[in-house]
């Protein structure tokens, strides 16, 4: 069954596109982007009837309103800690300078003097490009949001950690809070919280949390068993195991579940900026929707310096270091100062507001519309081939193919390539799916959105194979290439558009090279993995019986990967469906504008609504039908 897989599927692709020929057209589900559906309509009305029972109903007043004002509070005063002094702030316990003093002294703490001199820099560099205030709002959201979720998140890993049961009810749901995409979760949280900053720390600890529950859970479940029962026989408690072997033996892979929470904090903030989070997200969102890529891409490049900073501080405080004799009263001298930083940051109010004169935050600007206009002049050639090749040659084809045939073929096909693909169960998953996304009233949008997803996950793959079995055969190309990746994945998804921004304007390409771009480091690092973990044993097997390079790749190496290569295009399409979402600021269309339309338009809400939710039905039906099934035993590859 296996080996006749790909030409079942591809008779099964075929008769599709020959059933579109005389079909196209028919019972397409159109829908005008100002009509609304009647759960639409209905939607609005759960809205407006939340608003103007806010005050009134028993569940607002005593638990959503509660949360929200308990949240609100947090971060006032986290902001009140470290915000610029202006009107209606107070002046900050820590100014510009005691929180560089006082990052620089933490981050030598944790980490090294090296890490703790990139901290100092860093922040450094947030003032002089003139985004002090902004970037300190962002970083009070994103601690504000990080320490709920650890507070939470920690917590609950560490059950799921101790116990099956907790573990087997915790793993779905943390599979489908990563699966949906970042937009999502803006929507309803509105609904519930009003926009601002409550709703966008709530989303944001949401979507931030499951990193901690899974490493501190698999932290707890790695320690060796041996070590346990060491303890056990000398009578200590399950708390003193807990306390005295299970956590500190599981510290570094705890502190990693942090720096990945922070990481997703930091993405998030910046795009709930969508519901008036301030900070740079905001700056960002301004600037993209004016097409004004100097200012997205000074605000875009603080982002990501914050992102490197938060990064490496974290990473480096979850790897054991040498520790010179001279550092703990290095330590104390340099604590002294900071504490001093501290003191003249809430006492001087130079130490506090930040000086903006002189700032280079004008200059890079300047330099990045500079360089864009002259991509658009001296690369337009190319570009503009670039993006006809793929708009004319994949994008439009397949986007005719899906929007214009009756919804009921291409519902057809869905569960037909599920069950070829996958099982029965991911093929009754996604007739479920389908069935859900005519009922959004947003058929069309959908598969547009789906158009573009596939479109740019195919092109993720075609540079995930050819980059990661470079990296996987060759260790040089793998040191080079390796870091690269890394730094791309510390990148929040909304810098990812400045760039092409800047190359392709604001257009469907635009979105789907950014797409490309954020999804492709997780998979051509699968990839490059699966690659590597093919016994040696094997390779030296089939080169010895004379494989060429290309025999050996595609006869011995790929097949033998075929579950790495599985993986990648799962985590691909998760990617790329969220980051083709965003692109809905950048021209994209579909689903992502029509999210974007809900939370500045009101009598949009629901509409917004339901594409949110069409968005999740796509990722959950695209995350069923990538997942192929491993070959049970008795079968052939």
């Amino acid at each position: 069954m296996i080996a006749r897989r790909p030409l079942l599927v591809a008779g099964l692709l075929a008769i599709w596109v020959v059933a579109w020929i005389p079909l196209h057209g028919l019972h397409t589900l159109s829908l005008s982007p100002a009509d609304l559906t009647p759960l639409h309509l209905w939607l609005n009305d759960v809205n407006d009837a939340a608003g103007a029972n806010r005050n009134s109903s028993p569940v607002f007043l005593y638990f959503f309103n509660e949360i929200r004002a308990a949240v609100d509070g947090f971060v006032v005063f986290v902001q009140d800690l470290i915000a610029q002094p202006s009107f209606g702030r107070p002046v900050p316990v820590l100014g510009w300078l005691g929180v560089v003093a006082l990052a620089g002294y933490v981050s030598w703490v944790v980490a090294t003097w090296r890490v703790a001199l990139l901290a100092v820099a860093g922040l450094l560099f947030l003032g002089f490009q003139g985004l002090w205030t902004e970037s300190m709002d962002t970083l009070a959201l994103t601690v504000s949001a990080v320490l709920l979720a650890l507070l939470f998140g920690i917590p609950l890993g560490i059950w799921a950690g101790l116990s099956d049961r907790v573990n087997k009810l915790v793993t779905p749901v943390l599979d489908f809070m990563q699966t949906m995409p970042t937009f999502v979760y803006l929507a309803p949280l509105t609904l519930l919280f009003l926009i601002g900053p409550a709703s966008a720390t709530i989303a944001t600890l949401i979507y931030a949390m499951p990193p901690a529950i899974r490493l501190t859970a698999h932290a707890i479940r790695s320690v060796p068993r041996s070590a346990v029962e060491a303890t056990e026989s000398l009578g200590a408690t399950r708390w003193q195991i807990l306390t005295g072997v299970q956590l500190p033996l599981s510290k570094s892979t705890i502190v990693l579940g942090i720096n990945q929470t922070i990481m997703a904090a930091l993405s998030m903030v910046t795009i709930a900026a969508l519901i008036d989070a301030p900070g740079l997200g905001k700056t960002v969102i301004k600037a993209l929707q004016t097409l004004d890529v100097g200012t997205a891409f000074n605000a875009g490049l603080a982002i990501v310096v914050m992102a490197v900073v938060l990064d490496r501080v974290t990473t480096a405080a979850s790897e054991p270091g040498r520790r010179s004799r001279f550092r703990k009263p290095l330590l104390a001298v340099f604590g002294l100062v900071a504490a001093v930083g501290v003191y003249l940051s809430h006492t001087y109010f130079w130490a506090a507001e930040f000086p903006d004169q002189n700032s280079i935050g004008p200059a890079l600007s300047k330099g990045a519309d500079e360089v864009t206009l002259w991509a658009q002049t001296e690369l337009s050639g190319a570009t503009e081939w670039i993006k006809d090749v793929v708009t004319y040659a994949l994008l439009n084809p397949l986007q005719a193919l899906l929007v214009e045939s009756p919804w009921w073929l291409v519902g057809a096909v869905a569960v037909g390539l599920a069950l070829l693909i996958g099982t029965v169960r991911a093929a009754i998953t996604t007739a479920v799916c389908v069935a859900a996304l005519i009922g959004t009233g947003l058929w069309q949008d959908s598969m547009t959105t789906l158009a573009m997803t596939i479109v740019a996950t195919l092109l993720v793959m075609v540079l995930s194979v050819v980059v990661g079995v470079w990296m996987g055969r060759n260790r040089l190309a793998d040191r080079i290439i390796r870091p690269v990746l890394d730094a791309g994945q510390t990148m929040p998804s909304f810098v990812y558009l400045v760039p092409f921004l800047a190359l392709f304007s604001a257009t469907r390409f635009t979105a789907i090279v950014a797409a490309i771009v954020f999804a492709a480091p997780v998979a051509i690092k699968l990839v490059a993995d699966g690659i590597r973990g093919i016994p040696a044993a094997t390779v030296e097997a089939a080169t010895a019986a004379g494989s060429s390079t290309w025999q050996l790749i595609t006869k011995v190496q790929l097949p033998m990967a075929r579950q790495s290569l599985a993986l990648a295009a799962n985590q691909g399409l998760i990617y790329v469906l969220a980051m083709v979402v965003v692109g809905g600021l950048v021209g994209a269309g579909a689903l992502g504008y029509d999210v974007v339309a809900g939370f500045s338009q009101g009598q949009l809400y629901g509409k917004g609504l339901a594409a949110g939710a069409a968005i999740v039905l796509l990722g959950i039906m695209l995350d069923r039908i990538a997942r192929a099934p491993s070959p049970s035993k008795g079968e052939h590859r």
